[in-house]
């Protein structure tokens, strides 16, 4: 059935995110529908919605592109979620992952067919493999141990290997061999969990061993895997799209080309995430990003630069982390870099030495001959743990990249300065210096993938559970060595983002946020009473309970500071995950439960037991502050450039903590409050004036005056609405409020969108205008 076209803009003027689930499906999607039109947004932002593996609480690991999940009430309760959506003025936006899918057998056609037939099956050209190791066989690491003791599990089933839920094709007329021969006359060998760390010889999504890479720079792969995205675009069911992580694919950057001329140009954005500088690529054919750059901006508004210096001296004085375990940013991030290649990627490493190695003793240069394996490894692992981006995309800017002065400190590395010389050949290869044939590409795209894993699992996933002075620092996109954002720098970002990409997203909280919006807000607070923060951690350590360490401690205390009031299993999962990501003292895989234990008795009889009440009182203490924060963040959001997504359940004050806490089906129409009042103001306003907000629209940063004017941040959109926040508010109150301080009007009357009868013009006082909340949305009256 098709579903008609949509006559409304091709820009959304604000989305909302909803998680799909089983428990949350089309069906739940389309009740929410006349609430969430009654809020203002103009789209709902979906997550996956492809066929993925059975019980999946997010969708990202998809089996079946072709074919909209049935757990979710097929494509029929899709369209008909679309259907409603549009009797209510809304749109879709759909979330899609063309990087990876469910390396799992049973549910996956594709690869089950692949594993079936091998590399001649007609599919084998959708998945990234390495047919040329392990013998021509895909490695599968779901044995529980060894071959030897898991080999009575394995089960011969008519055509077809069994091993517990595990189900496999076996090749035609293998079925009857004794099972050693049967295994190796596959075209896969089930292995041992471990061996995944260092043998497997297929890309994956990170180190999840559980997705496999999908080669969509293939014109037939894309073909085959977008169609039915394509077809529910094109008959109007869905309007635009979100791209997960393009910076695992091959040639992102031509994938988006492809993806933008298969669409008709519809929006979309991408999940990439931008290092503090680092542009998105201007070729790039998208709307922007999906927004965790405007996050770093925005928390950075709230955090005092002073007191987070303070703040980190109180967390080393408390915690003695060690200097590259903790204690220093940039040290932190590199150390981790290192055990991140070496354990966690050891396979991607290995992988990525021998297509260097292969590429150089075959090279009709002689510049490239002569080149160990080992020289060329060692190489490899010094310059992408220098790296400050997740990866480069071409040779031209490879060089901004992989600079000289990381080479120079590679080089360092090498106890013979002649060795030294496999430095100078990656990097020249990289550059493309030495040509761009089918393998000199090939090295390319496999260092940027290997690059964008390694950031990804060594600073979201390693360093920001080691380095915690301030968690509300360590987000993703953030900047934890120096997260304070000075008022002229988030101008200037907002000024950059109008003129470029006045279409992008923008995000507070998501499915993948360590801690949402207003757990956030509360932590940036004690960045302006870092020693009123360290006072009650005295006070609560004279409790006597045993502290597992003091990083993890000091981590614990913040994140029940943070959350505030909840349940105890809520801070104990989260905390549980954050030693094992940390690894420190237990990891996923080498997990100590002894540690583990004393985290939780510790998590018990701390920070949610009778000294937690400390906590509590001081964050009670701070709430008008918190408040702030509260408001301040979400205004600015829902009025910066670009197009804000709010995450569900974030219209009110919403406190989550990492997934699975922030993935719990949402309850619509329970909040109420200040912050909800704030957001429906803002985006009833971006929906009636779109213009005012949109690609053509201004950007004017507005300058308080007097003794307490950087504790204002104001800016009016193309001369109709002003947005001014409260910032720092606790260092306010502190030296005496805002006395004579006055913000400039642009020329005309201001209505105060949120109390009818408020008007201001010229110098409005301050104080005036935060009279009742400290944030304010003015309009200008008409003449």
């Amino acid at each position: 059935m098709t579903t008609p076209e949509r006559p409304d803009p091709a820009v959304p003027t604000a989305t909302y995110r909803l998680q799909l689930q089983p428990g949350f499906p089309f069906a739940a999607a389309a009740e929410a529908v006349p609430y969430l039109a009654s809020l203002g947004v103009s789209h709902l932002h979906l997550s996956p919605v492809l066929e993925a593996v059975p019980g999946s609480p997010h969708g990202y690991d998809v089996v079946d592109p072709a074919r909209v999940r049935e757990e979710l009430g097929g494509e029929e309760g899709l369209r008909e979620l679309s259907r409603t959506a549009r009797r209510h003025g809304l749109g879709l936006v759909v979330d899609i992952v063309p990087n990876h899918m469910a390396m799992s057998p049973r549910h996956n056609p594709a690869l089950w067919e692949v594993l079936r037939d091998g590399p001649s099956s007609r599919r084998a050209r959708w998945f990234d493999i390495d047919w040329e190791a392990q013998g021509g066989q895909v490695l599968l690491p779901v044995l529980g141990g060894p071959l030897g003791e898991e080999a009575d599990r394995l089960k011969t089933d008519g055509d077809v290997l069994r091993y517990y839920d595990h189900v496999f094709p076996l090749r035609e007329g293998t079925a009857s061999l004794p099972l050693p021969q049967l295994l190796d006359a596959q075209w896969y060998r089930p292995v041992w969990w471990r061996l995944a760390r260092t043998e497997l010889n297929y890309r994956r999504f990170f180190s999840i061993s559980e997705l496999i890479g999908v080669r969509v720079e293939d014109p037939d792969v894309f073909e085959a895997t977008h169609a039915k995205i394509l077809e529910l675009l094109h008959e109007g069911v869905v309007d635009g799209l979100r791209v997960d992580h393009p910076d695992g694919l091959a040639d992102p950057g031509g994938y988006l080309r492809r993806l933008h001329e298969a669409t008709g140009g519809r929006w979309t954005v991408v999940e990439k995430i931008l290092a503090d500088g680092e542009a998105l690529p201007a070729s790039w054919p998208v709307a922007g990003t999906t927004g965790y750059d405007a996050l770093r901006h925005v928390d950075g508004l709230f955090m005092g630069p002073d007191g987070f210096g303070e703040l980190l001296g109180r967390y080393r004085a408390y915690a003695a982390p060690q200097t590259d375990r903790g204690g220093d940013w940039d040290a932190t991030v590199r150390r981790a870099a290192y055990k991140v290649l070496t354990h966690e990627l050891a396979a991607e490493t290995e992988r990525l030495t021998r297509v260097a190695s292969r590429l150089c003793a075959t090279a009709p240069e002689t510049a490239l001959r002569d080149r160990a394996p080992w020289a060329l490894r060692t190489a490899l692992t010094e310059l992408l743990v220098r790296l400050e981006v997740y990866r480069p995309y071409s040779p031209e800017d490879a060089a901004t990249v992989v600079t000289e002065e990381a080479a120079a400190e590679a080089r360092r590395a090498f106890a013979v300065p002649e060795e030294a010389g496999a430095v100078d050949v990656v990097r020249d290869l990289l550059l493309g210096r030495y040509g761009d044939g089918p393998a000199h590409v090939e090295f390319r795209t496999r260092f940027a993938q290997t690059a964008s894993a390694l950031r990804a699992k060594s600073v979201e996933d390693t360093a920001f559970y080691r380095y915690v002075p301030l968690l509300s620092a360590t987000e993703v996109g953030g900047e934890p060595g120096g997260p304070a954002v000075a008022p002229d720098r988030f101008h200037a970002y907002c000024a950059r983002v109008q003129r470029d990409w006045p279409a992008t997203g923008t995000v507070l909280s998501t499915h993948d946020a360590k801690r949402s919006a207003d757990v956030r807000a509360a932590l940036h607070v004690l960045t302006e009473c870092p020693e009123r923060w360290a006072d009650v951690l005295t006070e609560v350590s004279r409790a006597g309970q045993a502290v597992p360490d003091g990083q993890t401690a000091w981590a614990a205390w913040q994140t029940v500071f943070g959350l505030g009031p909840a349940e105890e299993e809520r801070v104990q999962a989260a905390l549980l995950k954050h030693v094992r990501e940390a690894g420190l003292f237990t990891s996923w895989t080498e997990q100590e439960p002894p540690y583990e234990e004393a985290v939780a008795r510790f998590v018990t009889a701390g920070p949610c037991g009778v000294p937690g009440r400390k906590v509590a009182e001081l964050r009670e203490a701070l709430e008008p502050h918190i408040r702030a924060n509260v408001l301040g963040a979400a205004l600015v959001h829902l009025t910066m450039p670009g197009v804000p997504d709010l995450y569900q359940g974030t219209e009110h004050e919403y406190r989550a903590l990492v997934d699975p806490d922030n993935r719990r089906p949402p309850r619509f129409g329970e909040g109420g409050g200040d912050k909800e009042a704030v957001t429906r103001a803002a985006l009833a306003l971006r929906a009636r004036r779109p213009e005012v907000f949109g690609t053509t629209a201004s950007y004017e940063p507005l300058t308080a005056v007097g003794a307490a004017a950087d504790h204002c941040l104001a800016f009016a959109r193309s001369g109709e609405v002003v947005t001014a926040v409260t910032r720092l508010s606790l260092r306010l109150a502190e030296s005496g409020g805002w006395g004579d301080t006055r913000l400039p009007l642009p020329r005309g009357r201001w209505a105060d969108v949120r109390e009818p009868g408020r008007e201001f013009t010229g110098e409005a006082r301050v104080a005036e205008l935060f009279a009742a909340s400290p944030v304010a949305l003015l309009e200008r009256v008409p003449e």
